[in-house]
């Protein structure tokens, strides 16, 4: 069972939204990406929000661009987690207007917000809310930062021994 359902606003959204794929099924957490809009499809929106519990799903990651309703909603219809990701789209003003869109929520409605085009950390997020009641994704997240640590070690050497010209 699907336990992370990724939506997004439009297919122009996929590029950012891949990240979140791509580090789930590194950390082997089975997803379900879909595009639901908040503006153009308010009525799929609510239903697919609704529905998301019985479905299977612990965790909704919502990413959009512009005026980046689309996690907000989503939070006002769903008991689950929201990790918002704001999108920097075509129409928007160098992405702070998603930013602030997703950021700022009324009390009682959180979106857990990534950084604009975050994607991947909100992919190892929804991870790592999962893991919380899942001892062998933990035991994967573990290994997945200390791979994060060991890569950073190596470079280390590499900048410290480096040798302008």
């Amino acid at each position: 069972m699907c336990k992370v359902a990724i939506i997004m606003g439009s297919t122009s959204d996929l590029p950012v939204m891949e990240e979140a794929m791509k580090v789930l099924k590194e950390l082997g957490v089975e997803y379900k990406a879909t595009v639901v809009s908040a503006h153009r499809t308010p009525d799929r929106l609510s239903e697919f929000a609704k529905r998301a519990v019985k479905d299977g799903f612990k965790v909704i990651i919502a990413g959009a661009g512009g005026a980046a309703h689309l996690p907000g909603m989503t939070a006002s219809y769903t008991p689950l987690p929201v990790i918002g990701v704001p999108i920097k789209s075509s129409n928007s003003i160098d992405g702070w207007d998603s930013v602030l869109s997703i950021l700022q929520m009324p009390s009682g409605v959180p979106v857990a917000t990534v950084a604009l085009d975050g994607a991947r950390n909100a992919g190892i997020l929804a991870a790592q809310i999962i893991a919380t009641s899942d001892s062998v994704l933990l035991d994967r997240i573990v290994s997945f930062k200390s791979a994060l640590k060991s890569k950073v070690e190596d470079s280390t050497s590499i900048v410290e021994n480096h040798k302008t010209k």
